[in-house]
């Protein structure tokens, strides 16, 4: 395992067995969060951690973290950074758990579903056991003995809400964010003689030329604006993949930037666009 002066020390406590995943998964997220600690927040310094099971015992799983810290020129990282360094880790463990478990994360944290993957199999570990518990401690050893630094705890409550948490923050980063878009030419490519419900899906696919080259399913933003567009589709003498519709209307963008659906708003115009 090599020598080193300081260390994390994850102790989980618990009534009931732990599956064996979530058993994995409370090591390797600490570990994926240590190595993301440090790139994000040191610059001249890597972390190559290894997580070794010192001591399971009825109720209660010991494991050492050996962070592996080392400079980028290649040296050692002092003793007295390597402390400071998981000090600092620590405090930012807990700051972020507390986050999660109260539902408050700040704009800019957890914005990643990897990162939030990691929290989740940090807290199954001991989420369905009533009275476990989870700590984490960072340590020194000063004349042979063992000297804890920064610790943070959470219980099985905590693990659940967070969670809870954790699902919700999921689906916001997975919500479909919108973009407006004013006086743009829609066409259509599949239409459909029926009513929908506002705002949901009509089943008819558009085309925005400037916005995208697929046809994207259109969505009625406005109860105006379909009885408008289906007049036409309707009652008009003349074929509706013939017109052109000028029309604002928003944009449905997924996590990423890519559309997914058209929301029509307003019907400027129609304009005869030929074969």
């Amino acid at each position: 395992m090599g020598e080193q002066s300081a260390l994390l020390t994850l102790k989980i406590d618990t009534d009931e067995p732990v599956e064996l995943r979530d058993f994995v998964g409370a090591f390797t997220s600490l570990a994926n969060e240590f190595e993301r600690f440090v790139q994000t927040s040191y610059d001249d310094i890597k972390s190559e951690p290894q997580m070794y099971v010192r001591e399971v015992r009825s109720g209660c799983i010991e494991a050492d973290l050996f962070t592996g810290l080392a400079a980028l020129a290649g040296a050692a990282v002092q003793h007295m950074d390597q402390i400071l360094i998981l000090e600092d880790f620590v405090k930012r463990w807990g700051q972020r758990f507390t986050f999660l478990s109260k539902g408050t994360v700040p704009v800019g944290e957890l914005e990643t579903m990897r990162e939030l993957k990691d929290w989740a199999d940090a807290a199954k570990s001991i989420a369905s056991d009533p009275v476990a518990g989870h700590r984490l401690e960072a340590a020194d050893f000063v004349d042979g003995k063992k000297r804890v630094r920064a610790s943070f705890k959470f219980s099985a409550p905590d693990a659940r809400t967070a969670l809870q948490h954790i699902e919700d923050r999921k689906k916001l980063l997975n919500r479909p964010e919108t973009k407006a878009y004013k006086r743009v030419l829609m066409v259509f490519t599949r239409s459909d003689v029926n009513n929908s419900k506002t705002g949901k899906r009509s089943g008819e696919l558009v085309k925005i030329e400037e916005l995208s080259e697929k046809p994207m399913p259109l969505v009625y933003g406005s109860e105006l604006a379909e009885d408008q567009i289906k007049h036409e589709i309707r009652e008009s003498d003349d074929n509706v993949y013939h017109k052109g519709f000028m029309v604002d209307i928003c944009v449905k963008v997924a996590n990423g930037g890519r559309p997914v659906a058209y929301s029509v708003t307003t019907l400027h115009q129609i304009i005869d666009i030929g074969d």
